[in-house]
């Protein structure tokens, strides 16, 4: 290897910038106002939970529902809708789920509990193997993080399922 520098003696005139290491500062910024009737503000039940679904997220401008989509409802401690975060989009039957993602603007957002939904493309809401196994992780993370996981939501064409109600939330 060469190590003849190319201009000799350039390096006592020219001296590399060096910044220092600084903090960010961020700032959460809603991305659209989604005004929710008094009835659906409270997600206290599967089908509530549905229903916000199919008002707002499904609506939602980066929704595609040829994809498998995560959302997840931000709560505050009585149960009433704070927001959400549409937090993967996956392919037409995988996605990609980390307790990192799911958790980040909950915490940010000061979130009493979470209710976790995803779709499912094909219409069937039946879960997988693959959608227990991510929520007793998410379970799991919830409880270190002493924010609780009320619900994961699979909605399909028309139908949902509620894992809570289907008895894996043990």
């Amino acid at each position: 290897m060469n190590d003849t520098p190319i201009l000799p003696g350039l390096e006592a005139i020219v001296k590399p910038f060096r910044f220092p290491a600084s903090p960010y500062e961020y700032k959460i910024t809603p991305l659209r106002e989604c005004p929710t009737p008094e009835r659906l503000a409270l997600c206290d039940t599967p089908e509530k939970a549905a229903d916000y679904w199919r008002m707002h997220i499904a609506t939602s401008q980066y929704y595609n529902p040829d994809c498998e989509c995560l959302a997840v409802l931000i709560l505050n401690t009585r149960r009433r809708v704070k927001g959400h975060h549409l937090a993967s989009i996956g392919t037409m039957d995988t996605i990609l789920v980390h307790p990192r993602e799911v958790f980040r603007i909950a915490i940010i957002t000061a979130a009493s509990a979470v209710v976790v939904m995803h779709n499912h493309p094909s219409g069937e809401s039946a879960p997988s193997e693959a959608d227990i196994k991510v929520t007793r992780d998410l379970i799991r993370a919830g409880q270190l993080l002493k924010m609780e996981v009320l619900d994961h939501v699979i909605v399909g064409n028309g139908n949902f399922s509620s894992l809570r109600s289907l008895g894996y939330f043990v």
